[in-house]
């Protein structure tokens, strides 16, 4: 795998806001009874949507075997935006769990069989690991601030770094997981667009 070490003005942008969120505690934001969390995490539902079908607008000139990566990375964002959603029950919370199990089952399934069953994507797969050209920073970003997510969600050692109030869990955790969707969709489209030079330098 092969980094670029180019720290880009999003890289920046993304980071000094990172860093402003501790911020928002004290500054005794108001949460009006939970709704500015759940704007924020309706506004991360759109944001995925987007890029899935993005995804798929993006790489339709492609070559067949060359969409075959791109489609499951797809599949990632559908299933993200699944995860977020906590597989639909945010929206339907008086559904049968039931319903929201096979739907957590169904979509990961359509990310893992593929890998299973197809060569073609696992020779994709081995090759773009090899040769992606990575922005190294921001994906560092994107892995920082995942942990740092997760760390809020779950109390986690470093918690108390970012989180000095624990009315603001679920606000800090969202927007450190804001951050993680929007760095991740700007490495994604970094990567794809190497990919098109690549195929365009090669049929020249």
């Amino acid at each position: 795998m092969k980094m670029k070490t180019q720290f880009s003005i999003s890289a920046f942008s993304l980071f000094t806001i990172s860093l402003l969120f501790p911020l928002l505690v004290e500054l005794h934001v108001p949460l009006k009874h939970g709704e500015v969390v759940v704007l924020i995490e309706n506004g991360q539902a759109v944001w995925l949507l987007f890029c899935a079908i993005f995804t798929a607008w993006y790489i339709k000139s492609m070559p067949h075997e060359e969409k075959v990566f791109w489609l499951w990375a797809m599949v990632w964002w559908i299933v993200l935006l699944g995860r977020s959603t906590s597989w639909g029950r945010n929206y339907f919370p008086d559904e049968p769990r039931l319903i929201f199990r096979a739907i957590s089952v169904l979509l990961i399934s359509i990310l893992i069989l593929p890998v299973i069953f197809s060569n073609i994507l696992r020779k994709k797969i081995i090759i773009k690991f090899r040769s992606v050209r990575l922005p190294v920073w921001m994906s560092l970003l994107v892995v920082t601030t995942y942990l740092i997510a997760d760390s809020v969600e779950h109390h986690r050692f470093i918690a108390p770094l970012f989180l000095h109030d624990t009315r603001y869990t679920d606000l800090i955790e969202e927007l450190y997981e804001t951050i993680f969707m929007l760095g991740l969709f700007e490495v994604s489209l970094d990567v794809m667009k190497d990919e098109k030079k690549r195929l365009l330098n090669s049929s020249t």
